[in-house]
């Protein structure tokens, strides 16, 4: 037994309404101006398509720019965290000896918390922005 030709499945509606409204009217137009004026309409059509081709086209290049530079912001303020912190400490040292031989254990607090205080202030800042 034979199947019946089966009809492929309604497609849904691609693109904006106003697209939809220009192809329809170029349409219209070929049925009411006639076989004669093909040729203008197409290429009326064609240029809307390659106006929107463009349009999106650079759509998508700014998103993909927009994400790319947010990456490599995230990635310079990830980076410049790890070098203070490694300046924190580097700096840390002679600054605990020095705290620690002329003043003692006040010193020495004073100054680890302002080392904290700073990397703080850049973490919060980060965040902030």
């Amino acid at each position: 037994m034979t199947e019946p030709p089966r009809r492929p499945p309604p497609r849904p509606p691609y693109g904006d309404p106003a697209t939809r409204a220009d192809v329809r009217a170029a349409w219209e137009a070929r049925k009411e101006l006639g076989p004669e004026y093909d040729e203008h309409i197409a290429n009326g059509l064609a240029e809307r398509v390659e106006e929107l081709v463009a349009y999106r086209t650079a759509e998508l290049r700014h998103s993909g720019s927009t994400a790319d530079v947010d990456r490599e912001l995230e990635r310079t303020a990830q980076r410049q965290g790890f070098v203070l912190g490694i300046i924190s400490l580097g700096t840390g040292i002679p600054v605990t000896a020095i705290a620690v031989s002329e003043s003692g254990l006040p010193a020495l607090v004073v100054a680890w918390l302002g080392i904290v205080g700073v990397n703080l202030a850049q973490r919060i800042g980060r965040r902030r922005s």
